[in-house]
């Protein structure tokens, strides 16, 4: 069977040498029975009806590569049978590949344009009356006279014969049409989903890049600040290196912990389950502002204003992110002896938060560094605004608007 099987597949692949090869087995036997058939009698409807059964061959060969080309042949072939028949009174010599008219009429239906479908019912219609005229007429005083009880019926033949190869042709290019459309729709589907799979992976890259960035770098700059206060001020109390090295130890612990909560969810369900904390909120913040004190900077915090509400899910990460980032800022940019200040300030429309210290001021790195840019992309998320307005001389200042409401 496996002979078979190359067969099939060969023939799926190579319509048009099929179709071609099928064609010369057709017309070389078909062409010897027609001469034998005649005993000899070669008359010039003979010549007419071997040029039409050529015709009709080539017709054939290319019904599926090239439908319209095919159906014009087959109908240039049944013309010049059909007038050689009328004006001829030598007898009736048919090609012997007429069966194949209502072939090719199908597959120009089925794998033409539409306009070949069209042409295709046109050329039926004409084949129709044309061939029963011909094949119905006697000569009486050199004149072609049909019989027309025979004509009514050999057209009704032909007609039908037309209808059923063109009905059935229109059925099955409407089911290819929508397989086609089928098709066409499962591949936009999976072309969507595999855009909609990377953005969101893109999404998740970006969201883990800024967690990591505001984990690392706050980390980071408090444990920097305390090695080099506790380094100097060791050599005049060693006490505060011991005080020192234990910011440095919890700091640290609590990095770590929260890059394995955030790592964790990365793992796959065949790895171990990593422990997961809670993400951050603003009842954090306290505990914030006490690691960054430690660090050696002077900063003062207030929060007040209107009665708090409740933000939208994930804001409260976003607000604890940007007041960490914002004080991260501050003890990497604002330089030594300077002082800061948090304020958090709850409206009738949403939060408030500002950080503002009196360091050195802007730098021309400031506003194009991740930190920043993850600040805008969190609290954007949330329909907030983020502000940086750095001083006339010192001084920077980070303001942050989250509303209780999504915009």
């Amino acid at each position: 069977m496996t002979w078979l099987r190359r067969l099939e597949a060969w023939a799926r692949k190579n319509p048009g040498k099929l179709d071609a090869t099928v064609a010369v087995v057709l017309l070389v036997p078909m062409s010897i029975l027609y001469g034998v058939s005649l005993f000899g009698d070669y008359t010039a409807t003979y010549w007419v009806g071997l040029i039409a059964t050529a015709l009709l061959a080539l017709a054939f060969s290319w019904r599926r590569t090239r439908p319209r080309r095919s159906l014009w042949i087959t109908g240039g072939a049944g013309l010049i049978q059909a007038i050689s028949l009328t004006v001829s009174q030598d007898g009736v010599d048919v090609s012997p590949l007429i069966f194949l008219v209502p072939v090719i009429a199908y597959s120009a239906v089925v794998y033409g344009q539409r306009q070949d479908a069209k042409w295709s019912v046109i050329w039926c219609i004409i084949g129709s009356v044309v061939g029963a005229y011909a094949g119905s007429s006697s000569y009486y005083e050199g004149l072609p006279v049909p019989n027309w009880r025979t004509f009514i019926a050999f057209m009704l033949f032909l007609a039908a014969l037309c209808t059923v190869a063109i009905v059935s042709g229109y059925m099955v290019r409407a089911r290819r049409l929508v397989r086609k459309a089928l098709a066409d729709r499962a591949e936009r589907l999976e072309a969507e989903q595999e855009q909609e799979r990377a953005l969101a992976a893109a999404d998740e890259r970006r969201r883990i890049a800024r967690e990591m960035h505001d984990v690392l770098a706050h980390s980071l700059s408090v444990v920097i600040a305390q090695a080099d206060g506790g380094r100097y001020a060791a050599a005049a109390n060693p006490e505060v290196a011991t005080e020192t090295l234990g910011t440095i130890a919890s700091t640290s612990r609590e990095a770590l912990k929260e890059m394995r909560s955030l790592l964790g969810v990365l793992r796959t369900e065949d790895d171990d389950a990593a422990p997961k904390a809670p993400a951050p909120d603003l009842t954090q913040v306290t505990q914030l502002v006490q690691n960054v004190r430690a660090s050696g900077l002077t900063l003062e915090h207030h929060e007040g204003g209107q009665p708090r509400r409740k933000l939208p899910p994930g804001a409260e990460l976003a607000a604890y992110r940007a007041v960490q980032e914002a004080l991260t800022n501050v003890l990497k940019h604002a330089g030594p002896n300077a002082q800061a200040a948090l304020s958090m300030t709850w409206t009738p429309h949403g939060l408030n938060i500002e950080v503002a210290d009196t360091g050195v001021g802007a730098t021309t790195t400031d506003g194009l560094g991740r930190g920043q840019q993850g600040m805008r992309e969190r609290v954007g998320l949330y329909g907030g605004t983020v502000d940086f307005r750095p001083g006339e001389v010192t001084g920077y200042t980070v303001h942050v608007f989250l509303p209780y409401e999504e915009i």
